[in-house]
């Protein structure tokens, strides 16, 4: 618990950052409006993540938001060292999308997990395995949705790439070695998925579930991060086990699904989950029935080694039916890449225009429901 001083400080980063006195912004209609005059990289602009190295924001960030070409902005540790220097950070990246011709606020995003992976200072103090194991785990994930909500937003985030509902197998496994799994049992992750991201949410901050449809099978050195993962997990056990908390955070309101770039044999033996229309048009959109936003893993990730260079891994991305492209390698030149992939593919037909205009609508509203 922050004590009464942490949360006057807070308090003041907030009016420092002009969170507090921010009104939502006007209604989709509006956004729409605006969204029909925009030019073809604006367009593909808005299902673009950017980032950047160190802590100062680089110039052809500021020039890129200007321009109405990001929809937003992935933090890392390396590009926060207080509270002042972030509340700066995001004050100027407001200012370039206050200049921009896109009505819709930034996604400011990061990932505030708990314990181990944590890019802010405090809460959540708790990694999602502590809060498993807790005496009662619904109100600890409470507590700690509640917690990652007040800091982010406090901060200037509007954001969460959390909770993981991955479903561990083993002790020290690849999710459980770095406790980011609630439990092995998929009811117990459930149960505080849905925990975390509802009292996330009521503070204000967009949670993500991740990384569907699980990467709990994946052993300790199968990370796509670093290269290929292929996890053979028959199809009633990928459903019975790995894909259960989804319906409860999608009954939760879960604001965005982040796809794994794991390979799933049984629902698609050929790409990765995130450029899999299977997996994300058939499994998660149709069975599941999400009506979000879909956001990929990193872009750079190893796992996509084969499928070309970023802007063409973006592009089959797209096809499959993500929404936004996360571009994290922390330099502003690959989110333009990606932007100059998607503006291309959509005049050469390579993405359809109906389904590019759902997508930029999905992100649209996510940004208006937001501060």
């Amino acid at each position: 618990m922050r004590d009464d001083t942490d949360m006057d400080r807070r308090g003041a980063v907030r009016t420092m950052l002009g969170v507090g006195a921010l009104p939502l912004v006007g209604a989709c209609a509006r956004a729409m409006g605006t969204r029909s005059s925009l030019t073809r990289r604006q367009l593909a602009g808005q299902r673009v993540i950017f980032s950047y190295p160190g802590l100062t924001v680089p110039p052809a960030l500021l020039k890129q938001i200007s321009a109405g070409q990001a929809a937003g902005v992935i933090f890392f540790g390396e590009n926060i060292s207080s509270e002042a220097q972030i509340a700066s950070v995001i004050r100027q990246l407001r200012q370039a999308q206050r200049r921009s011709p896109v009505a819709s606020p930034l996604l400011l995003m990061t990932d505030q997990e708990g314990g181990l992976v944590r890019r802010l200072p405090g809460a959540p103090a708790l990694s999602e395995k502590h809060v498993g194991a807790a005496a009662d785990p619904v109100a600890a994930a409470r507590a700690a949705g509640a917690g990652a909500g007040r800091n982010l937003a406090g901060a200037g985030l509007n954001v969460n790439l959390a909770p993981v509902l991955d479903v561990y197998r083993a002790p020290g496994d690849f999710t459980d070695q770095y406790q980011r799994s609630y439990s092995s049992n998929p009811a117990t992750v459930a149960a505080c998925g849905k925990a975390f991201i509802t009292a996330q949410q009521h503070a204000g901050v967009a949670a993500t579930a991740k990384h569907f449809p699980g990467l709990g099978q994946a052993a300790a050195s199968q990370n796509t991060d670093t290269g290929p993962v292929t996890l053979h997990v028959s199809l009633p056990a990928l459903r019975a086990r790995d894909e259960v908390p989804y319906p409860a955070a999608i009954a939760a309101g879960v604001k965005l699904v982040m796809a794994s770039w794991a390979v799933y044999p049984a629902l698609d033996a050929r790409r990765p989950a995130g450029l899999s229309s299977a997996v994300i048009q058939g499994e998660l959109r149709g069975r599941l029935g999400f009506r979000g936003v879909t956001i990929t893993d990193a872009i750079e990730a190893g796992a996509l080694a084969s499928f070309g260079g970023y802007g063409q891994r973006a592009v089959l991305a797209a096809q499959a039916g993500m929404d936004l492209l996360l571009c994290s390698a922390r330099n502003p030149a690959q989110g333009q890449a990606v932007v100059t992939a998607l503006a291309a593919a959509l005049d050469g037909g390579k993405l359809g225009a109906a389904g590019f205009d759902a997508s930029v609508q999905r992100v649209t509203a996510l940004r208006n429901g937001l501060r």
